[in-house]
């Protein structure tokens, strides 16, 4: 074997490298990244107020804990459609992203791996607004406009630390958070 002549490895890489210069093949080496390539779970919720400034809470069905309305985004879909489509499907109600409030890495939590939580502003409507919300049962419990003092009793931890941090006028602009606080870069 002369130096010009490939290895055998070479040959058996070649063989099963897509070629990039196609777009079949570009095609192909994407499909392998995406199936080795980490994956990091999304969720998306929205913060709607009263003109009170209260905010709407999720009585859940399947944890202690009360939430802000939203969910897991899936596969293809964007955080701002999620977030409608959650309220849309558990509580029954159409609302509009007005703009994002923040980003929060979450990290493990309670079996749960990390996560990014994109946090909407889904605006201000009137105190009756969530009368006519239709709860989906196998999910919503209940809806309740909390105040900061009810809202700091009833939902996690890092959710009370999120919503004091960005929804009730701390943060300029939209914020970052790491575990629910700035990040800390010390």
């Amino acid at each position: 074997m002369t130096s010009d002549e490939p290895t055998e490895e070479q040959v058996k890489a070649s063989a099963t490298r897509p070629n990039l210069a196609t777009e079949a093949g570009r095609l192909a080496f994407i499909k392998v990244l995406n199936a080795r390539l980490p994956k990091k779970r999304l969720i998306a919720q929205g913060v709607l107020r009263t003109d009170g400034d209260r905010i709407a809470l999720c009585e859940l069905t399947y944890k202690q804990d009360w939430d802000l309305p939203g969910g897991i985004v899936d596969p293809g879909e964007s955080p701002a459609t999620c977030v409608v489509r959650e309220v849309k499907e558990e509580l029954g109600l159409d609302v509009t992203v007005r703009g994002l409030l923040g980003v929060n890495w979450l990290p493990p939590y309670r079996g749960w791996d990390d996560a990014l939580l994109c946090l909407f502003d889904l605006g201000h409507v009137p105190e009756d607004f969530l009368d006519a919300a239709s709860l989906q049962p196998r999910e919503i419990r209940a809806v309740h406009w909390a105040d900061a003092a009810t809202l700091a009793e009833r939902v996690a931890p890092y959710t009370a630390r999120m919503v004091a941090e960005v929804a009730m006028g701390t943060a300029d602009g939209t914020a970052y958070l790491e575990n629910s606080g700035p990040r800390d870069d010390t």
